[in-house]
């Protein structure tokens, strides 16, 4: 049988002290992240959840004062989705989906634009149907999930932390639930083959010619993880890439901080110095949009990717 769980935020139990104020005997709340909604009854200071299932008001206290996290609730109790190991990570909700959050920062832009409507465009931009694809840096998996809406035969998502994957397997919108919230099948996760690994080495391990699209979404550019943004993993994702193929590289707003015009500029240089052409800053999903088509390039004795690692 299956077994409900029911997910809480701050927001939303003010919402529930507001009602019982009120004295309201019913409330319409989302429960499972704003994948649904549903009228709940609150009876003597509980919020009736099923049959079987209430939950005490004043047991939503540490909800209330927790600021921008979720917590599950189930018949084992209540307990917050964070994991805390090499880093503190936790989901956070938002107007719509989750996102996740790694030592205060959040991984997805949610304030300007939809964390859903980002994963589609940048999706939709690159992956055709019938596409197999690499998804560098997989996070929660919207863009895998995304990839697959797109038509895509098959994902390979990356993800290096197990903190993330853990919190991702706790993610309704990554259940079937949320699958069929957004257009796919029950089954369709499937044809996603989640990888824990870190992309900079598992690449190492994949065929060349083998995907029509890539998402590379790597964390923001910092001293540990510039080697996302350098030339020689470009040379590889070059090198995985069918002859005719298609590349999104997440970057951020140039327009945010100093010299980040710069930054721009020098990875699209990197990107064409080893073989990508019609290379691209998109504004509205702050990435560079490129391909890779080799036919083009035929005259050439030895491709830029295979120079660079002489």
């Amino acid at each position: 049988m299956k077994k409900t769980l029911y997910y809480f935020h701050a927001e939303l139990v003010q919402k529930i002290l507001d009602a019982v104020e009120a004295d309201n005997n019913f409330i319409e709340l989302s429960l499972d992240l704003n994948l649904s909604s549903k009228r709940f009854e609150i009876r003597q200071n509980c919020l009736v959840l099923d049959e079987t299932l209430e939950i005490d008001i004043k047991e939503l206290d540490p909800v209330r004062s927790s600021g921008q996290k979720v917590f599950v609730l189930s018949c084992e109790g209540l307990f917050p989705i964070e994991v805390r190991t090499d880093a503190y990570y936790k989901l956070v909700p938002t107007d719509t989906v989750p996102t996740l959050e790694i030592d205060g920062i959040k991984m997805h832009r949610s304030k300007d634009i939809d964390p859903l409507v980002d994963a589609g465009l940048k999706t939709k931009l690159v992956v055709k149907p019938g596409d197999q694809v690499l998804d560098t840096c997989g996070g929660l998996g919207y863009s895998a999930v995304f990839a697959l809406k797109a038509g895509a035969k098959k994902v390979v998502s990356t993800e290096k932390s197990r903190g993330v994957m853990q919190i991702r397997c706790q993610n309704p919108w990554l259940m079937a639930d949320g699958f069929d919230r957004i257009g796919l099948g029950r089954t369709d996760h499937t044809h996603i083959n989640l990888i824990n690994a870190d992309i900079t080495q598992y690449i190492n391990e994949l065929d060349d010619s083998t995907f029509d699209s890539v998402i590379h979404d790597p964390p923001r550019f910092t001293s540990a993880t510039g080697h996302l943004y350098g030339k020689i993993f470009y040379a590889q994702l070059f090198r995985v890439m069918k002859p005719v193929s298609r590349l999104f590289h997440y970057t951020g707003s140039p327009k945010k901080i100093q010299h980040q015009d710069r930054f721009i500029k020098n990875a699209m240089k990197r990107l064409e110095e080893v073989g990508f052409s019609r290379v691209v800053f998109n504004d509205r999903l702050q990435g560079i949009h490129a391909v890779k088509n080799s036919f083009q390039n035929c005259d050439r004795v030895e491709p830029n990717w295979k120079k660079i690692f002489k």
